[in-house]
């Protein structure tokens, strides 16, 4: 596990610090207020090329490793932001790079790499299936040098505003394997030619600004040739992707951490209650400490599984706790922050109730919490399967 603050990550933070300095609280308030996608901000992250983190060099990205992509989730949360407008691009990659063919990379990296093409939407998630992914119904039949596509798709972010989409979907009945995880392929979909063709958007009204829809699929044709990999191997190309992702998603929530404990202890030190600073208060400095602790400990697993993903080794037990160490101090550390803010945390102009209603969703997605100790359970402690 590699911690130290090297002249590059340092390098990186300050970079996407005096990044989002132009993008201040109001700026997120605004946004968050009329349900925007961030555009300005995704501009001018790209064109600093961080949202190119991981495309190699090679095909025009910065080639840097999922540590470095991560230190950019945190900072772009720390800042006070949200970079869920922007993190399934980094995640999603993964699939591409590491099981993508050379023809497929060269179609679609450089223009990644530059902004002229987006990758923010990942279909997996069904209504009938859920967190069990093994049991997708969606189906995709090859017809000649065509895949056509029916089903279903829920909690699928940012569809309207990408160009590519990575899909999931069955080639196999689930009956007709032995394995469940057999069967399943993944697909990149050109979203600029099945829009109204094969596929309809319905948005979903949730309590977060994450462009969130339902996707209808009837009689979608995506040509064979954006078959990712093997047909009916994508079940474990898409866990390379999860531990990105998991990675990711912790840091995200470590930004959001510090974030809270860092508005929490300067509104402490700065609220005057009874004739005194609140801080003084052992019931209200020492949650705030206790919340740092965690989130800084949590910190530690995420740099932890970082380090196991870029040597190429298992990493799923790490980038899960990760996950759910760091999703659960940012929520404690979320909760202290509103506590210390009494009624003014309340208050949009604090930003505290738009940041805490986001930290919120890091321990139900993109995985539950509880998902994760059934895994933890089962395959790292040899518990019976309890799902």
């Amino acid at each position: 596990m590699d911690t130290s603050i090297t002249d590059e990550r340092q390098a990186i933070r300050d970079a996407v610090r005096n990044l989002c300095k132009d993008f201040p609280d109001p700026y997120w308030r605004e946004v968050d207020k009329k349900e925007e996608y961030p555009q300005a901000f995704i501009d001018a992250l790209t064109a600093s090329g961080y949202l190119a983190a991981l495309i190699p060099e090679e095909y025009g990205g910065a080639g840097l490793g999922i540590t470095e992509a991560s230190i950019i989730m945190e900072e772009i949360n720390r800042s006070g932001g949200n970079s869920g407008a922007c993190h399934a691009q980094m995640y999603i990659m993964g699939s591409l790079l590491r099981h993508g063919n050379e023809d497929q990379k060269r179609r679609y990296l450089p223009g990644i790499a530059k902004g002229e093409l987006r990758l923010q939407a990942f279909a997996v998630t069904e209504p009938n299936a859920g967190s069990d992914s093994t049991r997708i119904e969606t189906r995709a039949v090859r017809k000649g040098d065509r895949y056509i596509v029916n089903g279903q798709k829920i909690f699928i972010s940012r569809v309207k505003q990408s160009d590519l989409m990575l899909l999931m979907a069955r080639t196999t009945p689930y009956d007709e394997v032995k394995d469940k995880t057999q069967g399943i392929s993944i697909f990149i979909v050109d979203l600029r030619e099945v829009k109204g063709k094969g596929l309809e958007i319905q948005p979903l009204d949730i309590m977060i600004n994450h462009h969130t829809n339902t996707l209808f699929i009837e009689d979608m044709e995506i040509p064979a040739e954006n078959l990712i990999g093997e047909e009916g191997k994508g079940f474990r190309y898409i866990i390379d992707g999860w531990n990105a992702e998991r990675i990711l998603i912790a840091a995200e929530a470590i930004g959001d951490g510090r974030w809270f404990t860092d508005r929490a202890s300067s509104y402490a030190k700065e609220r005057i209650v009874f004739g005194r600073p609140i801080g003084a208060n052992q019931g209200v400095q020492f949650p705030i400490a206790q919340a740092y602790a965690h989130v800084e400990a949590a910190d530690l697993m995420r740099y932890h599984a970082a380090a196991k993903f870029e040597r190429h080794e298992k990493c799923g037990a790490e980038a899960n706790m990760a996950k759910l160490l760091a999703s659960e101090a940012a929520w404690e550390a979320a909760n202290v922050c509103l506590t210390t803010y009494g009624g003014y945390g309340f208050a949009r102009d604090y930003d505290v109730e738009r940041k805490f209603r986001e930290t919120r969703l890091f321990t139900v997605a993109p995985v539950s919490n509880n998902l994760v100790l059934a895994f933890l359970g089962q395959n790292v402690l040899g518990m019976p399967k309890s799902y």
